[in-house]
């Protein structure tokens, strides 16, 4: 989710769900430890629960960056071992820790000790020839020991030669069978599902076997599936906003941020699939793409393009 959940996409999100726990983007601790942490890590309290993702392989340094989340206030800290992408093979940080179970089990270690915040490890089923469920059972049993009570298990294997990061979200087939048999083994673990979830009934389906199912590209192309999560999967007894009301919601939001210098486009970029598959959505689109990066834009441009689907949707 690379350029997609920066702080802008998640308060966008958390006009939809508040119960829904969300990611950041993966940072290097490199960039956390020598760039614009604000930039980088800032975040509203409205995004509140949110998991910092980071990715490294040095335990002092991933400890020194576990101390900079706790105090700017986020509520976990995600090691990410399973982006397969060759800019994080290089750092040696990525899905290739998968063949270092130690040196990972290292690194969580660290961070227990540094912070009271719960430590996640986010990774694959397996890499190249490296994916057989013995292998990935082996990675969690030494990673566990090491403290980490929560995995987050994207079911593809990863090909770290010969496909693209793309490709390794489509490519590698899906095997749930094997991340439902590790909840059944580590029954002490929190064992999270991820890859190929495109709607909630796939989430109900999957939490008969695991605890928790994590979301992704599905979250950015149809956001507004997320408008019913806190009444079906979370049992909160609230209605779910209509489209309209998160449009709304959003613009003191976008007032605020673009009073600071900020081009509104890098907010309703985020927004654009917020009517995917209803009348209206397409004008929505053409609206804020065309006028959200000009100068002097702001929430007024949301405006005319929500007036749009109205629009639409009556004449419809």
């Amino acid at each position: 989710m690379m350029d997609r959940t920066d702080r802008h996409f998640r308060y966008f999100m958390r006009q939809i769900t508040k119960k829904t726990l969300l990611y950041t983007e993966m940072v290097t601790s490199a960039a956390i430890l020598h760039g614009d942490q604000e930039r980088l890590l800032g975040f509203s309290p409205e995004e509140k629960p949110l998991v910092l993702q980071v990715g490294g392989d040095d335990p002092k340094q991933l400890a020194q960056c576990a101390r900079i989340a706790s105090d700017m206030g986020y509520d976990e800290i995600n090691l990410n071992v399973g982006c397969p992408s060759s800019r994080v093979q290089d750092g040696n940080f990525g899905a290739c820790l998968m063949t270092q179970p130690d040196k990972v089990a290292n690194c969580v270690a660290a961070m227990i000790a540094a912070v009271n915040l719960p430590i996640s490890v986010k990774h694959r089923i397996g890499i190249d020839d490296i994916d057989s469920y013995d292998d990935m059972a082996n990675f969690v049993s030494i990673i566990s020991k090491a403290g980490c009570r929560v995995f987050n298990v994207h079911a593809r294997k990863a090909w770290l030669k010969g496909l693209s990061p793309k490709e390794n979200r489509d490519i590698p087939p899906l095997r749930y069978s094997d991340v439902h048999r590790l909840k059944a083994e580590f029954p002490h673990l929190f064992i999270e599902i991820n890859g190929g979830f495109l709607t909630l009934e796939q989430v109900h389906e999957q939490l008969q076997f695991v605890d928790a199912v994590m979301i992704g590209r599905a979250a950015y192309d149809n956001p507004y599936m997320f408008a019913f999560a806190d009444s079906q999967i979370y049992g909160e007894n609230i209605k779910a906003p209509t489209r309209y009301q998160v449009v709304e919601a959003m613009y003191p939001y976008i007032d605020e941020w673009v009073a600071k210098g900020l081009k509104l486009n890098k907010i309703t970029r985020h927004m654009l699939q917020l009517f995917a598959g209803q009348p209206g959505s397409r004008a929505w689109k053409q609206h804020l793409t065309e006028y959200s990066c000009r100068e002097g834009a702001n929430s007024k441009v949301v405006a005319q393009a929500l007036d749009l689907v109205i629009s639409n949707t009556t004449s419809g």
